[in-house]
């Protein structure tokens, strides 16, 4: 649920003008995003990867400055979604975005979304203070354009990521304040759930743990969430029935959180060591 919904970043791609990706090239790089939304995030990357291969080689068939670009932002989103720690996965997102500050054609539009990427990788780094800065100024960004309605989905997924730093800053109640303005405005977009994890999560941040399960429970009636937020709002039950002194159920709870985890997203992903840190604090010696 820490993602701008890859649907979206998918769907930019089927706006690409003159001088975009050959054909082929367009339909690997709708075919990464596909492979992602079924949660296999190193096929996808290995993928996205190779046409940048494809691109660099002399003998690559494609010339076109679009490849390389859309190639290279395919597969850092793949990673950061998988989520396996990366050295460079903070310069592969400065590398992209630096290209498409450079130019004002067609892969300029997916520079915010890039941006807001490049934020979730500061959380992911403990960086929390400019990935709110960060995200932040990707929301000024969008109040200047012309079109709000368009900007809707974008500017959700940079309030969530913003509303994330801000918890990990201990700044709850502007979390929450966050996550109750959004969510009115989420239904249709794909971001309900999202919202109301980050809700379940300031509310527990600020000691209303009942409160934050009933929350957790209105998101029963939706979709299961994509791969890359398995095991997100569980890991908030969790979090909240282990500080209501309810150890079974919040064990059995982060259980299958990390099983989710598990099935999609790499070992070494923040949100599985943060089971596994949970699991121990609440499971018996």
């Amino acid at each position: 649920m820490k993602h701008l919904s890859l649907k979206g970043s998918a769907a930019s791609l089927l706006a690409w003008a003159g001088g975009a990706p050959a054909p082929w090239h367009r339909a690997a790089l709708l075919k990464t995003y596909a492979l992602m939304d079924e949660g296999r995030f190193e096929d996808a990357e290995t993928r996205a990867r190779a046409l940048v291969t494809a691109r660099r080689s002399r003998r690559g068939r494609d010339r076109r400055p679009g490849t390389l670009w859309y190639a290279a932002y395919a597969a850092a989103v793949a990673a950061r979604a998988h989520g396996r720690h990366l050295p460079s996965a903070q310069a592969e997102f400065e590398g992209v975005i630096a290209e498409a500050e450079r130019t004002y054609d067609f892969h300029h539009v997916l520079l915010l979304p890039a941006r807001v990427s490049r934020a979730w990788v500061l959380i992911d780094d403990e960086r929390p203070a400019e990935a709110e800065a960060e995200a932040r100024d990707v929301l000024r960004a969008i109040a200047r354009r012309a079109h709000p309605a368009e900007d809707q989905p974008l500017e959700l997924s940079a309030l969530i990521c913003l509303g994330h730093a801000l918890c990990d800053q201990d700044r709850y109640e502007e979390a929450e304040t966050i996550a109750r303005a959004g969510l009115p405005r989420a239904e249709g977009q794909g971001f309900a759930l999202s919202l109301r994890a980050l809700l379940v999560r300031s509310l527990s941040g600020l000691g209303r743990h009942e409160e934050a399960l009933a929350e957790s429970r209105e998101t029963q009636a939706l979709p299961e969430p994509p791969p890359y937020a398995a095991g997100h709002l569980e890991l908030r039950r969790a979090t909240a029935l282990h500080a209501l002194g309810r150890g079974d159920e919040a064990r059995a709870e982060a259980g299958r959180a990390l099983a989710a985890c598990e099935r999609y997203l790499h070992p070494t992903h923040p949100r599985a060591a943060e089971l596994r840190t949970l699991l121990a604090r609440i499971t018996p010696p």
